[in-house]
């Protein structure tokens, strides 16, 4: 996937992201989009080349919630 594909396909995967960001910690969609993207997560996700965005919503949901909880994000090896 080039630069350009990754910028069509991102606003849609960080909305998803967010929507589960607001149920799971009741927060508004604009308070989740925000710390989605305030997230070191969201930062790797917008690089190309470190492949995040290979992983689905559910396993970034995953991975943003333990960034929130425990500080890291412990990517999976597959």
């Amino acid at each position: 996937m080039d630069d350009n594909q990754l910028a069509a396909l991102l606003p849609f995967m960080a909305s998803a992201i967010a929507d589960k960001i607001a149920v799971y910690y009741q927060v508004s969609e604009d308070e989740a989009i925000r710390r989605l993207y305030d997230s070191k997560l969201y930062a790797m996700l917008e690089q190309e080349k470190t492949k995040v965005w290979h992983f689905s919503v559910v396993k970034l949901f995953e991975l943003y919630q333990e960034e929130v909880e425990n500080g890291i994000i412990d990517f999976p090896d597959y």
